[in-house]
């Protein structure tokens, strides 16, 4: 017998219960056999790449228990059960069952050392990872360990945290109590101070499953199971910690069903962390201390304390708490708490800091000297309203003279230069192996031009170059036309066209095979692409034909001269003139035109009349007639079940203009039969492609896929580019703006401001289709106005004040509630943007329907902020 062969095929038989009665039953010199040969083994098998590395993965259990058999010391047994190929077992429980059974032949401390080590190597899951329901790897071998052992349980955090990970998996799978965990006494006090126990307890809450380990937890207090007085103190000192609200949450509920009598509260604790208190723990201190409170347990000094905090906190709802309070405390005990009140004069909520002046003129005779002149001098910043109400009551008040608010200066941000031409075919190769999965259209341009102009000058020094990056990438012997690049017929994105091209110079006989072999499958399959892409990969498939074919060209007429895309209009007619006669190669020929400038010196056009090809006629007629109409562009919403994955859609609507020619109306006209992109990325070379045509570019954005607002796509990334190109903007780009600008993502939020600002300081902001595509989509709530109304004010306050108030005028009579309708939410904060933004641009005026709403009843935000604003248009 083999007993190296028989675990090996017990392990691949995926038997475990075989393999650990086999194991079990071997013998010292059989283990140290199997032993010697296991590392050594699934070394070998990890060389097999990631689908051999899946197979480990999926064999853990059998290579596990081998290990536990028969590797010979504790810390080598430690070392191979936490490798990350074996680390997570099919079942955790079975296998800890397995591997403990086949360790009682160990000496006991052998075992406890075992124990030991494994619960050192612990770690809490971070991440996605935090929120997994099924434990903490290697935890359920360690407490095994630790239970058969009787060894003392571990404290460390990992541990701890393992533990409470167990406890909500298994109540939740078999609904197991924590009344009969042997661990619970020992670990408790714990619970409260380990890190990485907040992420189960919290993730249980959310499930709201009816049963949840606090939930349990003040049940055995309440039954006298476990001490009362260990739950609170470990609350307690966990508050004091500090730390984020959702490492504080969980502890906040447990104490809520603790709910300790009012001589149990820790009020200077709380009073203490009110300043600096995560905002549920800050409320849950509010709360009690009331409680406290109400049994005389907080005296004037301490709640004075409270105050001073509480007003400073940057919760509204606390600020709130703050105020009803006071006003619901006798006066003779809130005078000392006056200059907290001073603080509230300055909230953003007129609501609130009315009612914070008539408690102030409440309690003025109960304020001490520096309570007055506390009051006094905050109310120099009130409205003149409110600061009489003040003054009647604390005397006169100084009126501040306001500061003339000063506007930022708007500047374009400067796009990164382009890279130089490549000097050597090494410098291209290099670049070659470092172009990553995501496209970089400039990058791959700069890569495509070199391949061409680098094998025009000497074809044989590119080949050589390339010889050894075509080695490595090659499929293995036997297969020859299998490369990386032809995986399968949908491999077309850039990077792997490239390595076709680089083929074709190294290999032009097996290129051809490839190409034949994909032009045969997409016959057959069909092809997903949408006209741009069609574009660019039709423009790289010439190339690669060009050199399939022997034929080389000095340069391709459409590499871009700047960072936005575009091709030098000089430059154009240079580098056809170099063709002579020879026709250049249509696609990218068409494409360089699609890259031209909007406007040209009118010179070249001699120059181009004068080229002898077919080509250069074109060229000559697209200068002489400024390129081709623009196109209409407008929008519409899609419903129905021709787009049964989203209810509702944006659609765009191009009318091209006649006389368009076939491929470019093919470009623009937005027609294909895919509802989605097939890759996302494809996006990031449209504002490359067609750097003059910025509202085409827009419209594909729409046409690209739901979701504007909402996707984590690079679609706001894209239109951050597209901006610095020409041609109009309108509609299409409006609608991409505002979706951005209220994109439920900071990062994409921010790429639509810095492309909304970009067009303001281009003098191209598109205010009145901005106004009009602001109202459809906040109707049709595809974004939130409130969203926008932050993003605004971003806006006014980085110098495109002139912008957002044109665009706010065209907006805001359509989005005035009228009379006995609830504002939409967010209108306050929008009417606020407007004031200062029609402040910094010194605007006068009417607003349709503004005068209506400032003569309405009400301290609401709203209100305050309409009339705010009419005072500014009226001054």
């Amino acid at each position: 017998m083999n007993p190296w062969q028989e675990v090996l095929d017990r392990i691949e038989a995926r038997d475990d219960e075989d393999l650990a009665a086999f194991l079990d039953g071997l013998n010292d010199l059989g283990r140290k056999a199997v032993a010697g040969q296991l590392p050594a083994h699934l070394a070998e098998e990890l060389r097999g790449g990631f689908e051999a590395r899946w197979e480990v993965e999926a064999l853990a259990s059998g290579y596990r228990l081998a290990g536990a058999a028969c590797l010979p010391g504790a810390e080598q047994v430690a070392t191979w059960l936490n490798r990350r190929e074996l680390r997570e077992p099919r079942a955790p429980e079975q296998d800890a069952a397995h591997i403990v059974s086949l360790l009682r032949h160990r000496p006991l401390e052998w075992r406890r050392d075992l124990a030991a080590r494994l619960a050192g190597r612990l770690r809490p899951p971070t991440g996605r990872a935090s929120r997994r329901s099924d434990g903490m790897p290697g935890w359920e071998l360690a407490a095994a360990l630790v239970s058969e052992t009787g060894a003392v349980p571990p404290d460390g955090d990992a541990f701890v945290a393992g533990w409470v990970w167990r406890q909500v998996w298994r109540r939740r799978v078999r609904g197991n109590r924590l009344d009969g965990d042997p661990l619970l006494d020992a670990l408790l006090p714990r619970l409260f101070e380990a890190q990485g126990v907040a992420a189960p307890l919290a993730l249980e809450l959310r499930w709201d499953l009816g049963r949840s380990t606090i939930g349990e937890l003040a049940e055995l207090a309440a039954t006298g199971r476990v001490p009362l007085a260990t739950l609170l103190g470990g609350c307690v000192r966990r508050f004091m910690g500090g730390g984020p609200d959702e490492e504080i949450t969980p502890f906040v509920r447990l104490w809520r069903l603790l709910r300790p009598a009012p001589a149990d509260i820790p009020v200077l604790d709380f009073v203490r962390l009110m300043p600096s208190a995560a905002p549920p723990l800050a409320q849950l201190a509010v709360d009690e201390l009331q409680r406290a409170e109400a049994a005389d347990l907080l005296d004037d000094e301490l709640f004075a304390e409270v105050m001073g905090s509480l007003v400073y906190r940057p919760e509204k709802g606390l600020l709130r708490a703050a105020v009803q309070w006071l006003a619901r405390t006798p006066a003779s005990r809130s005078g000392g708490a006056v200059p907290a009140l001073a603080a509230v004069f300055d909230a953003d909520t007129p609501a609130l800091r009315e009612r914070a002046v008539r408690l102030a003129v409440k309690l003025a005779p109960y304020a001490d000297s520096a309570g007055r002149e506390s009051i006094r001098e905050a109310a120099t910043r009130l409205p003149s309203a409110l600061r009489e109400r003040v003054a009647a009551a604390y005397g006169p008040i100084d009126e501040m003279e306001p500061e003339r608010p000063v506007a930022a200066v708007l500047r374009v941000p400067p796009l990164p230069g382009l890279a130089p031409p490549f000097t050597s075919p090494a410098e291209l190769v290099t670049e070659l192996r470092a172009l990553g999965w995501i496209d970089e259209p400039l990058r791959c341009e700069r890569v495509l031009a070199g391949l061409v102009e680098l094998t025009h000058g000497d074809r044989d020094a590119m080949t050589a170059a390339l010889w050894q990056w075509w080695e490595e990438t090659r499929s293995l012997p036997g297969d020859p036309d299998r490369q990386v690049f032809d995986r399968n017929a949908y491999d077309r994105d850039t990077r792997t066209l490239l390595a076709r091209c680089a083929l074709a110079i190294v290999a032009p006989e097996q290129s051809r095979r490839v190409s034949a072999s994909l032009a045969e499958t997409r016959t057959y399959h069909g092809s997903e692409d949408w006209p741009p892409q069609r574009l660019l990969r039709h423009r790289l498939e010439e190339v690669i034909a060009l050199f399939e074919r022997g034929e080389t060209i000095p340069a391709l007429l459409a590499t871009p001269t700047a960072p936005t895309g575009q091709v030098d209009a000089a430059t154009l007619v240079e580098r056809m003139e170099r063709l002579a006669s020879t026709e250049p190669l249509p696609t990218d020929f068409k494409q360089a035109l699609l890259r031209l400038p909007r406007s040209t010196d009118p010179g070249l056009l001699v120059r181009a009349e004068k080229l002898p090809s077919q080509a250069g006629r074109t060229l000559a007629a697209w200068l002489r007639d400024g390129g081709q109409p623009d196109p209409d562009v407008d929008w519409t919403v899609q419903n129905g079940q021709a787009y049964y994955l989203s209810d509702r859609r944006l659609l765009p609507k191009v009318v091209p203009p006649e006389g368009l020619p076939d491929w470019l109306e093919e470009l623009w006209v937005l027609d294909s039969p895919y509802l989605y992109l097939s890759y996302r990325n494809d996006v990031l070379w449209w504002p490359v492609m067609m750097p003059s045509h910025s509202e085409i570019v827009a419209a594909w954005l729409i046409r690209s896929g739901p979701g504007l607002s909402s996707s984590n796509d690079p679609r706001m990334k894209t239109l951050a580019a597209l901006v610095h190109g020409d041609g109009p903007v309108g509609a299409a780009t409006a609608s991409v703006l505002v979706s951005g600008l209220g994109h439920r993502r900071d990062e994409q939020r921010a790429a639509a401001a810095d492309a909304a600002l970009t067009l303001a300081a281009r003098g191209r902001f598109p205010a009145a289709a901005f106004g009009a595509a602001l109202v459809k989509l906040i109707r049709l709530e595809f974004v939130v106005l409130k969203r926008i109304a932050a993003a605004l004010g971003h806006l006014t306050d980085a110098g495109a004040h002139a912008e957002v108030w044109q665009m706010l005028t065209v907006a805001l009579p359509h989005l005035m509630p009228p009379d006995g309708e609830r504002p939409r939410t967010g209108l306050g904060e929008l009417l606020s943007v407007a004031a200062r933004a029609a402040t910094l641009a010194d605007a006068r005026g009417e607003i349709d329907g503004l005068a209506e709403m400032t003569a309405r009843k009400g301290s609401s935000l709203v209100l305050h902020e309409a009339r705010h604003l009419y005072e500014v248009l009226s001054r």
